[in-house]
C-alpha cells in the first residue's frame, strides 16, 4: 500500500501496510461505534479509539482538528491494538521510556493539543534558537565581505572559495562521526558541547591576520559544526510523530532565516563599529556573534532533555516540564505512530555492523542524490549575493539590508511548500516546484549585461532566492523512509553530507574570471536546474515501483504466512515487507 495519496489516518497506521490485514479490522466509521479490546499489562478493560482521523492539525488552529470534539478520544489506531500484531512491535528492554509505555492509555484532543503546544514552546523553540546561533557563526562571513573583509586580509575571490571549500569538506567529514558520538552520549550532552567549542573558534576570528588563519578557522568551524543539524533532527524525532516532523523542521529552517534577518540588523549596527579601538567592523562582528553562541551553548546544557520522561533538572525545575500523564501521552503517541522508535536506548551506540548496514541501504540513496543536487541551482547566487550587490554599485550598508526581502520571502514560501507537502502527503512534485521557481529567474540573470539596470538585477535575484526550499521536507523524508532509529541516525548525517558535497561544487560555479556577470556560471545553474527536475521524477518513479513490488509480494502471502513473517523475519527497517516508502 503506497503511503502517498492516503489520508492522514492511513499514514498513522502505515506500520501495518497491509490491505488484507486491515480488511479484517473495522473501518473508521465502524470504529466510531465500537470498542477495541486491548491486551495490556496495565489494563484488561475495553478502551475506545479516536472516532476520527484529523484532517487538519497545525499550530495556528486554536480549536484543534476541524469538526472534532476536544473532549473526544484522540488516540489513533495502531498495531498495539491487536494482540497478535502488538507482540511483534514491543519496545526493547533498554528503551529509556519503557516505564511509560502502555498500549491501553487513551487521551483526548484537548490533552494532545495542549501537549503539542508545550512541545513547541519547550522543545522546538529552543532548538530553533540554537540553529539561529549556528547560522550567526556560519553566515556572518558573507556580511564580513560587505565590510572589505577580503581586502583587509589581502585575500582574493578564489581564496574565499578555497576557505568555503575547506569549511564544507570539514563539515562533511565530521557529519557522520558527530552523529555517532551524539547517539552514544545523547544529543542533550553533545549538541551543547559542540556549540561551546565552535563559539570559541567563532569569536577568535576577531584576530584573523591572513590566509593561513582564515583557512584554519574555516577548518575548525567545519569540524565542530558538522553533525549539528542531523543531531537536532534526531532529537526532534524523539518528540514528534512522522506527520508532525516536516512542519517542525520547517520551523527549524525558519529559525535559520529569522537568524539571517536578525543578523542583517545586527550586522548593520556592528559593522558601523569600524574604527572602534582601531579594529575593522567585521572583527567586531565575529567577536560579538561568537559570544552570543557561547551563551546559547551554556544554556543548552540545561534546556535539552535526555528523554521525554526525563525533564527534571537544575534549569527545568524539580518537577520538570511534563506531568506523569503528559509523559504517558508523549511516549505512547510516538510509539503508536512509529514503533521502531522503541528499538534501542537513546544513548546506545551504533556498532560497525549496523553502521555498514545503514550506509549500504540503497533505498535511501535516491534521497541522497536529491540532497547533493537540489540546492545547487540557488546556492551560488546566495553565497555571492553581497559581492554581487557591491559590484553593481550598492554600498556596504545597503548590501547588508538588501538581503532581507528574499529572506522573508524564502521563509514564507518554505513554510507554505512544507505545509502543502504534509497536507497532500507528497514530496517529489513539491521539489520540482522549487526548481520551476528558480529556472526562469536564472534565465533572466543569464540575459543581463553590464549596462542592465541594477535594480532589475536585484529584483530578479531577490525573487530567485525567495524560492520555496524543500530542505525540511527532504530531511523528514529521509527520517520517514529509514524506519528505524539505527538507520535514521546514519541517514540524517549522510543526507547532510550529500548536501555539503553539493555545496563544494557550488563554490566553484562562480569564478573570478567570470565576474561580475557570471554568465558562464548562470548557464551552468540553468543546466543544473533542468537536471534536478529529471532527478525528482526519477526518484518518484523508483519509490512507486518499489512499493508496487512489495505490494505484489506481500499480497501473494496468505494471512498465516504474513503472521509467520512478522514473527520470524530478520528484515530490518525499510527492508521489511510491511513497510512502504513515502514519495
Amino acid at each position: 500500500m503506497s503511503s502517498n495519496g492516503d489520508d492522514f489516518y492511513q499514514e498513522k497506521v502505515a506500520v501495518i501496510r497491509d490491505r488484507e490485514l486491515l480488511a479484517n479490522y473495522p473501518s473508521i466509521s465502524e470504529r466510531d461505534e465500537q470498542l477495541v479490546s486491548v491486551d495490556s499489562a496495565s489494563s484488561s478493560k475495553e478502551v475506545s479509539l479516536a472516532q476520527h482521523a484529523p484532517k487538519k492539525f497545525y499550530f495556528w488552529q486554536g480549536r484543534g482538528p476541524s469538526g472534532i470534539d476536544l473532549d473526544g478520544i484522540a488516540t489513533q489506531y495502531s498495531v498495539f491494538d491487536d494482540p497478535a500484531l502488538a507482540k511483534h512491535y514491543q519496545p526493547c528492554a533498554a528503551y529509556e521510556n519503557l516505564h511509560r509505555f502502555d498500549p491501553a492509555v487513551r487521551w483526548t484532543w484537548r490533552e494532545e493539543i495542549a501537549l503539542l503546544r508545550k512541545l513547541d514552546l519547550r522543545i522546538m523553540l529552543f532548538v530553533g534558537f540554537m540553529f539561529g546561533a549556528l547560522q550567526l557563526d556560519r553566515g556572518n562571513i558573507s556580511q564580513a565581505n560587505a565590510d572589505n573583509f577580503l581586502k583587509d586580509l589581502h585575500l582574493t575571490t578564489n581564496d574565499f572559495n578555497n576557505g568555503n571549500t575547506i569549511f564544507t569538506v570539514c563539515f562533511l567529514l565530521s557529519e557522520l562521526p558527530s552523529q555517532l558520538v551524539s547517539k552514544k552520549l545523547g544529543p542533550d550532552r553533545w549538541v551543547p558541547t559542540q556549540m561551546v567549542l565552535w563559539s570559541i573558534v567563532a569569536f577568535s576570528q576577531f584576530w584573523l591576520n591572513g590566509r593561513s588563519s582564515f583557512y584554519a578557522t574555516r577548518a575548525l568551524l567545519g569540524i565542530l559544526q558538522g553533525g549539528f543539524i542531523a543531531d537536532c533532527t534526531l532529537y526532534l524525532s524523539y518528540f514528534y510523530t512522522a506527520s508532525e516532523l516536516p512542519v517542525r523542521l520547517a520551523y527549524f529552517w525558519a529559525a535559520d532565516t529569522l537568524a539571517n534577518i536578525i543578523a542583517s540588523f545586527l550586522g548593520f549596527g556592528i559593522l558601523h563599529m569600524r574604527g572602534v579601538l582601531g579594529y575593522s567592523g567585521w572583527r567586531w562582528l565575529f567577536l560579538i556573534e561568537g559570544l552570543i553562541t557561547f551563551i546559547a551553548g551554556i544554556l543548552a546544557y540545561g534546556m535539552m532533555l535526555p528523554a521525554p520522561t526525563k525533564s527534571k533538572s537544575w534549569l527545568r525545575g524539580k518537577n520538570g516540564w511534563f506531568s506523569d500523564r503528559e509523559e504517558l501521552i508523549l511516549v505512547n503517541r510516538i510509539l503508536r505512530d512509529d514503533p521502531s522508535k522503541g528499538d534501542m536506548h537513546n544513548r546506545q551506540p551504533i556498532n560497525w555492523t549496523n553502521l555498514w548496514y545503514s550506509l549500504s541501504d540503497y533505498d535511501l540513496w535516491p534521497i541522497y542524490i536529491i540532497g547533493f543536487t537540489f540546492f545547487m541551482s540557488t546556492n551560488s547566487v546566495a553565497t555571492y549575493l553581497s559581492l554581487t550587490l557591491r559590484s553593481i554599485g550598492f554600498s556596504t550598508f545597503q548590501t547588508t539590508l538588501m538581503g532581507l526581502p528574499n529572506q522573508v520571502g524564502g521563509l514564507l514560501t518554505m513554510l507554505l511548500v512544507t505545509y502543502s507537502s504534509q497536507r497532500f502527503n507528497e514530496r517529489c512534485f513539491h521539489g520540482i516546484l522549487s526548481q520551476l521557481w528558480a529556472l526562469p529567474n536564472l534565465i533572466a540573470l543569464r540575459s543581463f549585461g553590464s549596462h542592465s539596470n541594477r535594480w532589475s538585477k536585484y529584483a530578479v535575484t531577490s525573487i530567485l532566492l525567495s524560492h520555496p526550499s524543500t530542505h525540511a521536507v527532504q530531511v523528514a523524508w529521509t527520517s520517514r523512509n529509514s524506519n528505524s532509529v539505527r538507520s535514521r541516525t546514519v541517514s540524517s548525517a549522510v543526507y547532510n553530507m550529500a548536501c555539503q558535497l553539493g555545496g563544494i561544487v557550488t563554490n566553484y560555479i562562480y569564478r573570478s574570471d567570470d565576474a561580475p556577470l557570471y554568465k558562464r556560471g548562470n548557464k551552468d545553474l540553468i543546466a543544473v536546474c533542468g537536471m534536478n527536475i529529471v532527478v525528482y521524477i526519477g526518484v518518484k518513479v523508483y519509490y512507486v515501483l518499489r512499493n508496487r513490488f512489495r505490494d505484489r509480494k506481500w499480497n501473494s502471502l496468505s494471512h498465516e504466512e504474513k503472521e509467520h513473517y512478522l514473527a520470524t523475519t530478520t528484515d530490518r527497517g525499510n527492508k521489511r515487507l510491511d513497510f512502504r516508502f513515502a514519495h
